[in-house]
């Protein structure tokens, strides 16, 4: 396992990283009545914020991310494009809850069902996808399934193309916050439709145009993603915004009202942006460390990191951050230049530890003769001068 370097050297890091150890508390901690949330920043990878987010909940409308996931997909791979038209089925235009108002003589475009199910949140429309990608809903939602596994949503299990009330139909708050990083980051050429305020297909619902999402908007940065709501999972929103170079995915469920979900959205985003800064913490060359190695060719090592290290750390009491340097001892040679040999753990209160790989900044071949003798005159050497130090005990 890996073992803390000596004191001196942990010294000699805190010094190069600028940062000290205080154990005053650096925030207040977000408060929310949702019963579950998950706040995170996407370019540093921290979750910011998290309460019952691993725990399986009634997603709504939030589970039609995975119906356009798959849409995407489709797209990408090139079995449809936004020209394509689908069929729509009598079991689509008997949808009931929120729809586009279609029916059988329509042929709607794969671009009017996207924009239908981000604005309208179109129950019809999230099945005529799932008839014309795989045939009929039930096998589209074994398709979810197997391509959730794949995703490592490992605390989802869909029944159905729209989030229609279901007891096996179930999302975790975490699964949807990454659901949504991935529709950022995989389909950036599709993801501006997150962001339309209002959209009526064919002119059939005019109060039934507008997004849902309570924050678009509101100059804060918000471009998306999908509201929810069911009397059994409360009012939710997978959210996201951008905010100069730092986004942040919001997912929370369970609020009592439309009131309440529009007041929750603007604080976790504004909590999210002015809560914390990001941070340099070490760059690329920056020797962090020296550590000995056992039977090489040169007796140690200088530790560095292969990219420039920059984290989220609270705004206010940045001096509570607090970092250590472990690595597995005896560290053998070989060693290869630009290997991980030791991990920077950094801490900071209320926010999870996060582990940085250390690289070997040369090579160490195994020594020879001479360094082996070396090697083994030190080890007797400690081992005399500790009982030395026994019987002057």
């Amino acid at each position: 396992m890996y073992r803390p370097i000596f004191a001196a050297a942990l010294a000699i890091v805190v010094s190069a990283c600028g940062v000290s150890v205080n154990p005053e508390p650096a925030r207040a901690a977000f408060e929310t009545q949702a019963t579950s949330a998950w706040l995170y920043d996407v370019e540093t990878d921290t979750v910011l914020f998290e309460k019952e987010s691993d725990i399986p909940k009634p997603p709504a409308s939030m589970s039609k991310l995975m119906t356009l996931y798959m849409l995407f997909e489709a797209l990408r791979d090139g079995r449809v494009t936004l020209e394509t038209t689908f069929s729509v089925s009598t079991k689509a235009r008997q949808m009931g809850g929120s729809t586009m108002f279609l029916d059988e003589t329509d042929r709607p475009s794969v671009e009017s069902l996207i924009k239908g199910i981000i604005v309208q949140s179109g129950n019809d429309a999230c099945i005529v996808v799932a008839e014309g990608l795989a045939g009929t809903e039930d096998a589209f939602a074994r398709q979810m399934n197997a391509r959730a596994v794949e995703m490592g949503l490992t605390d989802s299990t869909f029944t159905n193309a729209s989030g229609w009330p279901d007891p096996n139909h179930r999302m975790s708050a975490r699964d949807l916050g990454r659901l949504a990083k991935l529709l950022i980051t995989e389909f950036p050429e599709y993801y501006g439709f997150f962001a339309l305020e209002e959209y009526d297909f064919d002119g059939r619902s005019p109060a039934n145009r507008f997004n849902r999402n309570p924050v678009l908007g509101l100059g804060l940065g918000a471009d998306g993603l999908k509201t929810g709501h069911t009397e059994e999972a409360g009012y939710g929103l997978v959210g996201s915004a951008l905010q100069g170079d730092r986004r942040i995915i919001f997912v929370f469920s369970g609020l009592q009202s439309q009131a309440e979900r529009r007041s929750e959205a603007e604080a976790m985003i504004n909590w999210g942006f002015r809560q914390f800064i990001e941070k340099k913490m070490a760059s690329k060359g920056d020797i962090l460390a020296e550590i000995p190695v056992w039977l090489g060719d040169h007796q140690q090592i200088n530790v560095t990191v292969a990219e420039d290290v920059e984290l989220l750390v609270p705004a206010i009491g940045q001096d509570s951050v607090e970092t250590r340097i472990e690595y597995r001892t005896p560290l053998e040679a070989p060693i290869s230049a630009g290997s991980t040999v030791a991990e920077l753990i950094v801490t900071a209160p209320d926010m999870p530890e996060k582990r940085i790989p250390l690289v070997s900044d040369r090579d160490v071949i195994r020594g020879g003769f001479l360094p082996r003798v070396r090697a083994s005159a030190n080890v007797l050497f400690d081992k005399a001068m500790g009982q030395v130090q026994s019987l002057m005990e």
